[in-house]
């Protein structure tokens, strides 16, 4: 490929480490990552990529029009639109509500990490995130683990492995359609790659947190009953089976945010103008990515033009042996760029043009690299001291857990790990997953 043949240029790099640093300085000094806008952060580096590459400033403004412009990039943001507008209209019509009271209300006080666990998985999956999962059940996991005198280190584990694994999984997801659509795959082929790794280590989990609730001391706890009705949980189902038997992604969040709609009008949940307001709400929601793929898209052409993309691929490829080692070395470059932004959707955006020039250049699957990417950083920001899932379970705990208790029971993040290794490395594994599923 003729990205590999130039030498490239490291000082065409200066723009990426101008905004990753911006953005890791301003976390740090704030004791919020989240502060800083990411759009301002990758602004910020576009400037000086103006100001420093040559060519004239109406060639930068093209090769930056172009990027922003770039087909998997609109694609990637149209579809956070609709995912956006989809997890608004689902809230709206308490989706979120029937599938943690359906939950809680059939959880005995011994099953209440392994409950937890699988509460936290589903809605992650079905909402496509990791933080809006922990935020709907965080209070309710460190009420039940300070009422029953269960391991709260174990249980608030559970919520995070939990929601770290719906996140992975959820087709509607941020790290999905950036890891997809970087790889140029479908999300129904990454989503069957990525259950063939996620499922036995879930398996384990579970029977793990079955064992350790039996032999944990608990307290029976009288829990207030919630009211739910079943029918507004199933606009999740349908958008998963939709997903996965192969529906275009925007035919399937159109008809689930259709659905949740007509189950909110005959629940009288919200007006016909509450729904469009709710739909346009999702949209806002998006705006902070939405931006920031497209802006970055912008930046990547920029430093890609100036060489830096052929300099990363260059180093990258001179320590990559053979298939196994360069799946490996795509899963490294995202976690190394996931632990210096603590955003493991950022991450993938970042690292997508150099995982994919990887990919093809070694004639790798692109549905594994994208599963890969999307573990690796699904697995980094499960463990990040500074990450938004650990940050938000800490501060629900209010100081009754420690980051080291928390992150040490998260079993299924490091369970997910070694199977993941297995995964590249081992030549039995990849035949099954390639006759199991005919990737």
């Amino acid at each position: 490929m003729k990205h590999l043949k130039i030498q490239g240029s490291a000082f065409a790099l200066l723009p990426f480490f101008v905004f990753i640093f911006t953005f890791l300085g301003a976390g740090i000094v704030l004791n919020d990552f989240y502060a800083l806008p990411s759009p301002v952060a990758v602004t910020l580096g576009i400037i000086v990529a103006f100001i420093i590459f040559k060519h004239s400033t109406e060639q930068k403004i093209d090769t930056l029009i172009q990027g922003c412009g770039n087909s998997q990039i609109i694609t990637m943001c149209l579809i956070y639109l609709f995912s956006g507008a989809f997890a608004a209209v689902t809230q709206a019509m308490g989706a979120v509500d029937a599938v943690v009271n359906l939950g809680i209300n059939n959880i005995d006080t011994e099953y209440f990490p392994l409950g937890i666990f699988l509460i936290a998985s589903f809605l992650s999956t079905a909402t496509g995130t990791s933080v809006g999962s922990i935020v709907a059940l965080g209070p309710i996991a460190i009420s039940l683990a300070d009422k029953s005198g269960a391991s709260m280190p174990l249980i608030a584990g559970s919520l995070l492995g939990g929601s770290m694994l719906g996140d992975n999984l959820s087709i509607i997801s941020d790290t999905t359609i950036a890891a997809t659509q970087s790889l140029g795959c479908e999300m129904r082929d990454k989503f069957k790659v990525n259950l063939f790794i996620a499922l036995p280590a879930s398996i384990i989990t579970i029977v793990l947190l079955f064992y350790l609730g039996l032999n944990t001391e608990v307290n029976s706890v009288a829990m207030q009953k919630e009211n739910y009705e079943l029918i507004a949980i199933l606009p999740y189902i349908l958008v998963i089976v939709l997903s996965v038997t192969g529906v275009n992604v925007f035919t399937t969040l159109l008809i689930g945010i259709l659905v949740a709609g007509v189950i909110g009008f005959a629940g009288n949940d919200f007006t016909l103008l509450d729904f469009t307001q709710k739909i346009y709400e999702g949209f806002l929601s998006m705006t902070d990515i939405f931006l920031f793929s497209m802006l970055t898209g912008g930046l990547a052409a920029l430093v890609e033009k100036a060489g830096g993309i052929d300099y990363v691929l260059r180093k990258i490829k001179s320590k990559i042996k053979s298939k196994k080692s360069a799946q490996m070395g795509i899963g490294a470059l995202v976690s190394i760029t996931n632990l210096a932004i603590a955003n493991n959707t950022v991450s993938i955006v970042i690292t997508g043009a150099v995982a994919k020039e990887i990919n093809d250049e070694y004639k790798l699957s692109p549905k594994k690299t994208a599963a890969i990417l999307d573990i690796f950083c699904c697995i980094v920001q499960g463990i990040l001291p500074y990450g938004a899932q650990v940050l938000l379970i800490l501060n629900f705990a209010k100081g009754k857990l420690n980051v080291i208790e928390l992150i040490s029971n998260a079993w299924y993040i490091y369970i997910l790990l070694l199977f993941t290794i297995i995964a590249i490395y081992s030549t039995t594994w990849d035949k099954r997953i390639n006759k199991f599923l005919k990737v």
